[in-house]
């Protein structure tokens, strides 16, 4: 099974919006057949390790299957592929957990079991899952999974007052941010951001065969149209502003603008505001798995005061900045208990910084229980 994992993760920048599986066939305790999840619209890891096994002139009978994801048994761009297990009889198939898109959810291990393939669940399940949290999250959830990425100094602070960043953190932690964009489906920032540093938001530090969109929260619909971003490649740009004039132009640069207002602007509240829940759940429906947000203070704010934000990682610089801007604009709090909370999950040196993963561990919790269904389910 770790095999397994191993090639799913070397697929990591390609199969979104599907999710990333890793299949290894053994027999008489040697691996005769390996594949992993193409790009959209090809072979499943599944078809790929049993086309690997024929390719040496080899079959699946008395062999065990492992897949870290349960095989699908619907047909969407590509036939099932617990069909195309049964079809090879393998003596028994593991995978790390079920799927949970309702169209398998346990169909899939029901199927094998009906055809007298022994069928085992639950091999490295939470490995599994790490490489795949924005598919259970969307399936289960409806949103993506989000994780927030912060370059920061000791003291906390992502800009110095006149706004400047660039940059904080070294080379190494730059190119190992750019591997966190690669892997998402969406890289988000907001408009303060574009207005500061123009940025293209784009891969370039790491080989993919896959940009992910890039998006924008707009509130006003104020982007400049010679933004950097706007370069011809899909870009979101989610806004509470109606300029259909302004839309239609953009929407030939292949920018779609989606309006989601967070309510009617009041004399309290005069400002438009985008509905960051509707955000998500727009994004989800529209095949997004995972989202990386790198934006100022107050979108991070905004996002985390939501309960949008699944994990953040935060890249810190061992230098001393004192006055300028924090992580995220949150309220003042009275007491403790109500601070926003998370849990390490990892602490590594990346170059001359460290990059710190801290997770919501409620968010991680439900999407655990989300995969494990009973036997005899």
């Amino acid at each position: 099974m770790r095999q397994a994992l191993a090639l799913a993760e070397q697929a990591l920048y390609v199969p979104s919006p599907n999710p990333r599986v890793g299949c290894v066939i053994v027999r008489d305790a040697q691996v005769i057949g390996r594949g992993a999840t193409q790009a959209v619209g090809g072979h499943h890891a599944e078809v790929m390790a049993l086309t690997d096994m024929r390719a040496h002139g080899l079959s699946a009978e008395g062999a065990t299957v492992y897949i870290t994801l349960e095989p699908c048994s619907h047909h969407g761009r590509t036939p099932p592929c617990v069909d195309a297990l049964i079809a090879a009889r393998p003596d028994r198939v593991v995978f790390a957990h079920f799927d949970p898109n309702p169209s398998v959810a346990g169909r899939g291990m029901r199927a094998l079991r009906e055809r007298g393939i022994e069928v085992s669940v639950g091999v490295c399940a939470d490995l599994a899952l790490e490489l795949n949290p924005g598919f259970v999250s969307r399936m289960t959830r409806g949103v993506p999974y989000v994780w927030m990425k912060v370059a920061t100094s000791l003291d906390g602070r992502t800009a110095l007052p006149n706004g400047v960043s660039q940059w904080i953190t070294g080379p190494q932690a730059r190119t190992d941010g750019h591997h966190w964009r690669a892997r998402s489906c969406v890289v988000l920032t907001g408009i303060g951001t574009v207005r500061t540093d123009n940025p293209k938001l784009n891969v370039r530090h790491v080989v993919t065969q896959r940009q992910p969109r890039r998006a924008v929260i707009d509130p006003g619909f104020d982007i400049a149209e010679d933004a950097a971003m706007i370069d011809g490649n899909e870009v979101l740009i989610f806004t509470a502003t109606q300029r259909p004039d302004k839309a239609a132009r953009l929407a030939a640069r292949n920018v779609q603008v989606i309006l989601v207002p967070e309510g009617v602007p009041t004399p309290e509240r005069p400002r438009a505001r985008v509905d960051m829940q509707a955000m998500m759940q727009w994004l989800a429906a529209h095949d997004t798995n995972e989202v990386h947000v790198e934006a100022g203070s107050g979108l991070n704010g905004a996002l985390l005061a939501a309960d949008c934000v699944d994990e953040l990682l935060i890249y810190m610089a061992p230098m001393l900045l004192g006055e300028g801007k924090g992580m995220a604009q949150v309220p003042a709090l009275t007491h403790l208990e109500d601070a926003h909370k998370f849990e390490f999950i990892d602490v590594r040196q990346i170059g001359a910084d460290v990059r710190m993963r801290v997770r919501v561990t409620d968010h991680w919790r439900a999407l655990m229980k989300s995969i494990h269904l009973p036997q005899s389910a």
